[in-house]
């Protein structure tokens, strides 16, 4: 039986949702908002801002006072009912409050709840109905979702192209090839996501920063590829350690390397990981080490050699492309460059979850076609 939703339900869930968006990063927590409403009027909202915090729940019920006799609360996410380290079930909070009703937008994927904290809920007389804009709050915690259950993290393919595919000239020029709205799309994707990461050649030849510019939030964590820890420490990816860490993932053989001293009195922190078939950082046991990390999202800004491998392997979720309205024909860098593919049944495939304009440009974000999708 599917739960029927008033459009009062959905418009109290439509801002439950914009005051889980206001909390920012909360990994590894997910984003929640919850409304608190009696006889159709709001009488208290709250939203999880990171770890160690009030839950959404909680954070609503505390404005009231104790005053919540009767009341639905519309919550974007399953309440819990584990407790965590620093905060207490919100199950039991709620069950103390006096609430008559829960709408929940979306079902906790994470196991120690997963459907027990609505049973707990029902169990002692409370009204639970589930799936009130199911899919825009299941779109709001999916990189929690997927690292809640995987152990690894979101991961977003960002790269920025000609209408041929090309990221750079012959003589490797690349700045601009997209216009300064896409830039700036990229700068707030960055204050989103948990992690940045490009690859060795992106370093050396371009000097990226990886910080968060043109908008407000905070910086992701750098994580820069280098097998053989040959990067120069005067590259700026070492630059404002303490405002934005940067994570140097090498190979385990780099273990006795000088240079692991070196980046550790910089400030670096080093994830010694396997290697591929190609003697490369194995992306696979990197993203699992990041994920134990706590880092639920990482995007991916490196170039032809560092997107070749991700689509080879398999290891991404979304994918951004931004494509300027340009062409640089044969002599160009291709974005995919690495990647070979002997026969059409071996290619990758994607399914279109967007297309816009980005300024002057485009943006298509597409994930990988399966047959569920």
């Amino acid at each position: 039986m599917v739960d029927r939703f008033t459009d009062s339900d959905r418009a109290f869930m439509r801002l439950a949702l914009q005051l889980a968006r206001k909390g920012g990063r909360t990994s590894p927590n997910p984003p929640v908002g919850a409304v608190l409403v009696k006889n159709n009027k709001i009488l208290a909202t709250g939203f999880h801002r990171g770890p160690g915090t009030d839950h959404a729940e909680a954070a609503a019920l505390k404005k009231l006072k104790g005053r919540a006799q009767g009341a639905t609360l519309f919550v974007t996410l399953e309440p819990c009912c584990h407790t965590e380290k620093r905060t207490p079930p919100c199950v039991r909070v709620l069950l103390e409050s006096g609430i008559k009703r829960v709408v929940v937008g979306h079902i906790d994927p994470n196991p120690q709840v997963n459907g027990r904290g609505i049973r707990t809920l029902r169990s002692q007389g409370i009204q639970v109905q589930v799936g009130c804009l199911a899919e825009e709050c299941h779109k709001l915690i999916q990189a929690y979702g997927k690292w809640i259950v995987s152990g690894i993290p979101f991961i977003i393919l960002k790269s920025a192209m000609t209408l041929d595919g090309k990221i750079a000239t012959v003589r490797g020029e690349s700045h601009w090839i997209t216009g300064e709205f896409s830039r700036r799309m990229v700068h707030e994707l960055r204050s989103r996501v948990d992690a940045v990461m490009v690859g060795f050649e992106t370093v050396m030849k371009d000097n990226p920063e990886l910080t968060v510019r043109s908008v407000s939030g905070p910086n992701p964590i750098r994580v820069v590829l280098d097998s053989h820890l040959r990067l120069p420490l005067n590259r700026k990816i070492f630059s404002r350690l303490k405002e934005a860490p940067t994570v140097v993932a090498t190979l385990l053989s780099e273990k006795d390397n000088p240079k692991v001293t070196e980046l550790q009195k910089k400030g670096a922190h080093l994830i010694f990981c396997g290697a591929n078939r190609k003697g490369r950082v194995d992306l696979e046991d990197l993203f699992l080490r990041l994920g134990n990390r706590g880092i639920t999202s990482v995007m991916v800004e490196g170039g032809a050699t560092l997107a070749s491998s991700l689509i080879e392997q398999g290891e991404l979720d979304e994918l951004w492309l931004f494509v300027a309205p340009r062409v640089l024909g044969g002599s160009g860098l291709d974005w995919l460059g690495e990647l070979q593919v002997g026969k059409l049944k071996s290619t990758s495939r994607f399914e279109l979850l967007e297309a816009a304009p980005s300024g002057e440009d485009f943006l298509f974000r597409l994930r990988p076609w399966s047959s569920k999708s």
